[in-house]
């Protein structure tokens, strides 16, 4: 599933269970809200969740952020009726967790065909040891008539229970997972949100972790509280300079004095086709930054 390009620099969790925190979420400078069933509730509170949840998607007012109901996992006591709800609820997408193998995503996809919903797309959290194995297989579903894959969520800390790896400053034990996980979304046209930062009050650290997921190649970042919004948006945003440009390789390409060239001279620089697809893409990222901002 091809995404057209739009902002997921900052992927907040809200606990389901949290009336008040679905409410705030609306005045969020987030660009993403996961509405969480999962891991934020305590098993006593999943219907309660399941309920608000529902009620605050249909009800709206969340503006133009992307809002993701994450359900549990399908073969827990709770994964079926949360799929149900959230199907009903209309998210702009399902976030399912555990996802290890292609049929994962395949049944959730069923469920989407059968209930006739073609605006919820799949998003698949990758927390697990046989995810890492078979992420090019599970990303390739999105090459599938009715699979509408669209991103990939880090579950960093579940790898980290999975494997016995250790966090330290630099992620050296998750790297290469992490780099899988973007090849493996890039080569199908997925998104690619790095895990959370567990440490809310070390900002110094966050920030470095953001630019570290900036580095690979992720779209944005998974976040536990909003004071994280702020640096999130800014570490996974095209700054003014690349911006500026873009917009001059650009223009460089689509000066007819240029037509048919395949590589050109530009301010001192040599820049390729391949340059101006990924100045395109710059620029539609800081239009969308833009309009989600103003709306």
């Amino acid at each position: 599933m091809q995404n057209t390009p739009r902002p997921r620099r900052s992927v907040l969790y809200m606990p389901g269970s949290n009336a008040r925190a679905l409410e705030k979420a609306k005045t969020l400078a987030a660009d993403c809200l996961i509405l969480d069933l999962e891991d934020a509730v305590a098993p006593d509170q999943k219907a309660l969740a399941r309920e608000q949840v529902r009620t605050a998607v249909k009800t709206g007012g969340y503006g133009a952020r992307e809002i993701i109901i994450r359900i549990n996992a399908l073969e827990s006591e709770w994964g079926s009726e949360d799929l149900m709800v959230a199907l009903a609820a209309r998210p702009n997408a399902v976030l399912v967790p555990k996802v290890s193998t292609p049929d994962d995503v395949r049944v959730v996809a069923r469920s989407l065909s059968a209930s006739d919903i073609e605006t919820v797309a799949i998003w698949a959290m990758v927390e697990t040891p046989a995810a890492i194995l078979n992420i090019a297989a599970i990303a390739a579903t999105a090459d599938e008539d009715e699979v509408p894959l669209q991103a990939f969520v880090m579950g960093t800390n579940d790898l980290a229970k999975e494997t016995d790896a250790l966090w330290r400053p630099g992620r050296a034990a998750f790297a290469t997972w992490l780099s899988q996980t973007v090849i493996a979304a890039r080569a199908y046209g997925l998104a690619a949100i790095d895990g959370v930062f567990a440490d809310i009050q070390d900002t110094e650290g966050f920030a470095v972790e953001c630019q570290q997921g900036r580095d690979f190649g992720m779209d944005g970042k998974t976040l536990i509280h909003p004071g994280q919004i702020e640096t999130a948006n800014q570490v996974f945003a095209p700054n003014e300079h690349d911006v500026a440009w873009a917009r001059d390789i650009i223009a460089a390409f689509d000066d007819p004095a240029n037509a048919g060239k395949g590589a050109i001279a530009l301010n001192g620089r040599m820049v390729e086709l391949l340059h101006a697809g990924m100045a395109r893409r710059t620029v539609a990222i800081a239009e969308s930054i833009q309009a989600l901002e103003e709306a």
